[in-house]
């Protein structure tokens, strides 16, 4: 028997047999991402509405919760890899139905039903690829594993996505940029479903598969793992609060600030600094998630910190009106927080022994459903109190996942941090090697 030995990429929080799942997961959220910012007012452009573009994003919100939901469950029944393909399948099914068809005809209803079935499709594979991480990575370095995930997920589709799409836009032009993401799909699933490992040893050692079950049960699983272990429930909906911002303040906060005196390209790069803070520090907190404890990070810079940081970013150019500088220092703020809540993907599996799929499927069904929950409170609070009032509405909801995070502790909390326990699991065992 061998000592256990980690590799550099293991000490920096990557297992290394999931590395190209990683790089996989940057590229395909890349070409995911070519039309974040600008296919909207494109629609508008067009002479379609807000209202239909509010509706087609709607429904695309709707099936990224429903898919989310499905990737842990699947990843159980199917398996990883298959889950993963399926998910791509769907995608490129998507972006061709959409772009080829529905747009080419500026058919509306056929817009709807292809754009829904695109949003099927990247969760599958990005979502179930996270379920892997949970399965594969040794419980004290989850934090991590995790947090290098988020920093690729949002890299890739809101950061390299993005500018190769404003160069890509000016070179070829709109709807050719649209059909580049099937390119940059193909290449993320050739590294993660090609290159990366699948037949590696379960480091939680949990049941992968179970093929005993019927197929109807373990869907079932699903949902009734939140009774059996409620502090899932409880995370599922932490888990939706965490991103509701992310995905209300491009609806509400344009429009508020340029009210406020700034222009349209202006507001563009704040919310580019905004986002690039959360994608900093969904690595950085990864690791502070290891070291402070995983509930402890989220109660206090995720919670505490979104609930401080969203209304500094609002009333941040009342505050100093005229001063893009503060305004970006105060969105940076609000995106560094939001990634203190990354550390729940590192929680959650850890809360059962088994079912570590299901008890995902809850996390990532939290992360889709924000996509729907954002724009959904944006609709029902701002006819009645404006923006003021939306922006209190998730102060609130922050105040409330703060207040939740209390009952999602593990039992093991009181023996040490992750990478306490992670250093007594290693010494013991290089221990046991050593007598021998």
């Amino acid at each position: 028997m061998e000592k256990i030995k980690e590799t550099i990429l293991d000490k920096i929080g990557i297992p290394h047999v999931l590395a190209w799942g990683y790089l996989g997961v940057l590229i395909f959220m890349m070409g995911d991402g070519v039309e974040q910012g600008w296919l909207s007012p494109y629609l508008i452009d067009r002479n379609f509405t807000v209202d239909d573009s509010a509706l087609m994003f709607s429904v695309y919100g709707i099936t990224i919760g429903i898919s989310s939901w499905l990737s842990g469950v699947l990843s159980d029944i199917l398996g990883v890899r298959k889950t993963m393909f399926c998910g791509l399948i769907i995608y490129l099914l998507g972006v061709v139905g959409f772009v080829g068809i529905a747009l080419d005809q500026f058919n509306y209803p056929l817009m709807l039903v292809m754009y829904a079935i695109k949003g099927f499709g990247y969760p599958l594979f990005a979502y179930t690829f996270l379920v892997w991480i949970a399965k594969k990575s040794p419980n004290a370095m989850l934090g991590k594993a995790v947090g290098w995930f988020w920093f690729v997920f949002t890299g890739g589709l809101s950061v390299l996505g993005a500018i190769y799409a404003r160069w890509a836009i000016h070179a070829i032009g709109h709807i050719p940029t649209l059909w580049t993401a099937i390119i940059w799909a193909l290449i993320g699933a050739l590294f993660a479903l090609v290159f990366m490992k699948f037949n590696v040893p379960n480091a939680n050692k949990t049941n992968e598969e179970t093929p005993k079950e019927s197929k109807m049960k373990e869907l079932l699983r699903g949902f009734t793992i939140m009774i059996k272990v409620p502090k899932i429930g409880i995370s599922g909906i932490i888990r939706t609060i965490n991103t509701t911002t992310l995905f209300a303040f491009p609806v509400f906060l344009p429009t508020y600030m340029i009210k406020q005196g700034f222009t349209e390209d202006q507001w563009l790069f704040i919310w580019a600094v905004a986002v690039g803070g959360n994608i900093i520090f969904n690595l950085i907190f990864g690791f502070v998630g290891d070291f402070i404890g995983w509930r402890k990070t989220v109660m206090w810079f995720g919670c505490g910190g979104c609930t401080v940081g969203s209304l500094l970013f609002y009333y941040a150019p009342q505050i100093f009106p005229g001063s893009m500088l503060f305004v970006m220092i105060c969105g940076f703020f609000w995106g560094a927080m939001l990634a203190g809540y990354v550390p729940l993907s590192a929680l959650v599996p850890s809360l059962v022994k088994e079912e570590k799929g299901a008890a995902m499927s809850i996390l990532n069904l939290g992360a889709g459903l924000s996509a729907f929950v954002g724009p959904a409170i944006i609709k029902l609070v701002f006819p009645s109190f404006g923006n003021e009032g939306v922006i209190w509405t998730f102060a609130i909801l922050y105040i409330i996942s703060g207040i939740l995070s209390k009952f999602i502790a593990l039992p093991d909390e009181k023996i040490g941090t992750p990478r306490q326990i992670r250093k007594m699991e290693l010494e013991k065992l290089n221990a046991a090697v050593d007598s021998e």
